[in-house]
């Protein structure tokens, strides 16, 4: 299809939040994912201060596959934004450490990237005693869910003296609220609690820490690499009722992979460790979807691109992330599933094939779509 690249304005993309306690792998992993940023990682609290930011390429075989089709000068992933934030402290909701800071910085990301420690190591130090992955899990959730029930408990106190009113909508605000704060003074995180589409708009101006999305890390040492061990069980038992997901991985390894810039190197590394493919690849893709994400393509000769939208939108949406005037001045979308243009090669060949549609404004586009817009401004 035809380049419409030019022009283009940024999807303001989304970000994920590297969290955990001090010394647990998180600028490691970090430094392994981001290709455009690299943070400080040492053996001592408090090293990452400011929030490291990174724009991480998210693989994806269609878009090479596209491009073996295609031919194109050029091929562009899509990106999610990975933010490393500094390490919490017990007491952290009080102000403990840098807990302002590191709670503010929560607020202002999508979802959690939460790394815990699964592996031994004398030398790495560690203030919360043996390694125990399930009560470090615990404590970063009761400083997220203690911070959530001061901001609940706010809005709660000013909406209940708003109740004489009458007002039926305060009084369903009060009644979400009250089930907040009942269910956070259980010490459970709001994304466990089942919530409407009007009690989420309740709250949506608290932007509530445990309301967002998370996949856990388990941070493995290289033994335990494919088979995990018995902290990431213990782990992945923890957060079963949650559904969660855990990775494990060995960030150290990662790390190293991801330095690695001649692909012979990278290709024989990964065979001396027994792997297909990098553990961030998996993550990266995890994140994606946890920010409720997909992706459809541009394919030209100039270039062959993922674009990233929202799981739902639809068409004129999805233009604009091209360009504002796409969105504007829609008239049709010209698209073809990702399965028939790989089945029949080309465009052409596809249309030939009957399988180019026309979609209108109300198409909802399809993860994998492969599109050309029409517009008029």
């Amino acid at each position: 299809m035809p380049n419409i690249a030019a022009s283009k304005k940024d999807f303001m993309a989304l970000q994920a939040g590297i969290v955990g306690l001090p010394n647990v792998g998180k600028s490691t992993l970090f430094n392994a994912v981001s290709n455009s940023a690299k943070a400080q990682a040492s053996n001592y609290r408090f090293c990452t201060i400011e929030p490291n930011t990174g724009l991480v390429d998210v693989p994806d075989e269609r878009l090479d596959k596209l491009a073996g089709f295609v031919k194109p000068e050029r091929i562009v992933p899509t990106q999610v934004a990975i933010v490393d934030i500094a390490g919490l402290v017990r007491g952290a909701s009080k102000g403990e450490g840098l807990g302002n800071k590191f709670l503010a910085n929560i607020r202002e990301v999508d979802a959690i990237i939460h790394v815990i420690r699964c592996f031994e190591d004398e030398n790495i130090l560690r203030d919360e005693g043996p390694i125990n992955p399930v009560g470090d899990k615990e404590i970063i959730d009761t400083e997220l869910q203690l911070k959530d029930l001061e901001s609940v408990e706010k809005k709660f106190s000013r909406v209940e003296k708003m109740l004489k009113t009458g007002d039926p909508k305060i009084k369903a605000e009060y009644e979400t609220l009250k089930r907040c704060k009942d269910h956070l003074e259980q010490g459970k995180s709001i994304r466990e609690l089942s919530l409407s589409k009007e009690e989420r708009t309740a709250i949506a101006d608290l932007f509530l820490l445990t309301e967002k999305s998370v996949l856990y890390v388990a941070n493995v040492d290289e033994a335990s690499m494919h088979t995990g061990n018995k902290f990431s069980e213990a782990l992945k038992a923890a957060v079963a009722g949650e559904n969660a997901q855990v990775i494990v991985m060995n960030n150290s390894i990662e790390a190293q992979i991801s330095e690695m810039e001649d692909p012979a190197d990278r290709e024989l590394f990964m065979e001396e460790y027994k792997m297909t493919e990098p553990a961030l690849s998996k993550l990266i893709r995890s994140v994606y979807k946890l920010l409720d994400l997909a992706t459809y393509f541009t394919a030209g000769v100039q270039e062959v691109r993922a674009w990233t939208i929202h799981e739902g939108w639809k068409a004129p949406q999805a233009a604009s992330v091209i360009h504002t005037d796409f969105e504007k001045g829609f008239i049709k979308a010209e698209v073809i599933a990702y399965k028939d243009f790989i089945q029949y090669g080309s465009e052409a060949a596809a249309r030939d094939a009957g399988k180019l549609r026309i979609e209108g404004k109300d198409y909802v586009v399809k993860d994998g779509d492969v599109m050309h817009f029409r517009f008029n401004v």
